[in-house]
């Protein structure tokens, strides 16, 4: 598990060139903070920086460029190109949001008033995003940080029996595609069924249709991987934020008495099936809870996350937010898609 197949060269952060003598620094283990003249992108001043910016974020995991005054999805969009960020298609989103061109989105559309947990952007597909670029157009009032905890200390925060039975198991992934959530149609970007079927296939995805149109889907994935760039290993999963205690309980009644058990638009389980506990996500959560730090949002500001390496979280916020953002660098991981139990029981 310590290499990556990529599309193209550099796929993930990495080490680099020493850094340039202007940061500021953000909180303990936070982005980095580093201000970039107004009009860098159209100057090629930006691209003559990269190498500098890709050594920050190596270091940091993290990086917020602030003085670009980002206004725009299309301005997102030509930062990633000065960067040499290539955009990568979503495909299994678990939230809504909009496409706005050039590889960018909105944010995944998720209630004001209720947090987004940590997690790793699309840690459960066989392609993941290296690099998260995220542009702030419009700052809240209050509250609204994107938040970012290293998966390293969380790693080596979290007890050694719960992390040795992640790395021997991995974990599993549930999804029922139906009336609540985000419609197959729209999570995979087509409405032919045999292009589903050919992307289950090549993914390492079980899935199954149901009546009324319905389909189920069933994944296992390595919980414990080796960062490409660096060799150390992180916790890259999104087991407690997928999990069914994640839901509002008063919800998650409703919709097992509706769809049963085995029907909720996500859950997660060890990765031979064995149910997750209340103390178990707890934990989890706790050590992601321990090590997140952020800096609050300004207009205009540019935050670059390695995804591999930092989780990344939304605080609750008031007044209008809108933050979009790009999926960058699309890699594959080495012994990350695991065969789900009964495939490897049959000899898959």
């Amino acid at each position: 598990m310590t290499s990556a197949t990529t599309d193209h060269p550099p796929s993930v952060p990495g080490r680099g060139p020493g850094a340039s003598p202007d940061p500021a620094p953000g909180t303990a283990d936070g982005p980095e903070l580093l201000t970039v003249p107004p009009g860098a992108v159209a100057s090629g001043r930006l691209a003559e920086r990269r190498q500098d910016i890709e050594a920050r974020i190596g270091a940091s995991g993290a990086v917020v460029l602030r003085g670009l005054d980002v206004r725009s999805a299309a301005d997102l969009a030509d930062v990633a190109a000065a960067l040499g960020i290539e955009p990568m298609v979503e495909r299994e989103r678990f939230a809504p949001r909009t496409e706005l061109g050039r590889g960018v989105y909105s944010s995944s559309e998720w209630p004001a008033d209720e947090p987004m947990c940590m997690h790793h952007e699309l840690s459960y597909a066989e392609k993941v995003p290296g690099l998260l670029l995220f542009g702030c157009l419009v700052a809240p009032a209050g509250g609204g940080r994107t938040e970012v905890a290293d998966s390293q200390r969380v790693l080596e925060a979290l007890p050694s029996e719960l992390v040795d039975r992640f790395r021997r198991e991995g974990w599993l992934l549930t999804r029922s595609y139906h009336e609540v959530g985000v419609p197959w149609t729209e999570a995979f970007g087509t409405e032919d069924r045999a292009q589903v079927d050919a992307y289950c296939a090549a993914a390492g995805l079980e899935h199954e249709w149901l009546p009324g149109g319905r389909l189920r889907t069933r994944q296992r994935r390595a919980a414990v991987l080796r960062h490409p760039g660096t060799g150390r290993p992180v916790w890259f999963n999104q087991v407690a934020f997928l999990n069914e205690r994640t839901l509002d309980p008063a919800i998650r009644e409703y919709l097992v008495e509706v769809y049963g058990p085995s029907g909720l638009p996500f859950n997660t389980a060890y990765g031979e099936g064995g149910e997750l506990s209340d103390d178990t996500v707890e934990t989890i959560n706790a050590a992601y809870r321990d090590a997140s730090a952020g800096l609050p949002w300004q207009a205009g500001d540019v935050l670059l996350v390695d995804n591999l390496r930092m989780a990344h979280s939304r605080d609750p916020f008031r007044g209008e937010r809108e933050v979009v953002v790009l999926l960058g660098n699309p890699v594959r991981l080495e012994g990350h898609v695991l065969p789900c139990a009964g495939e490897r029981e049959n000899g898959g």
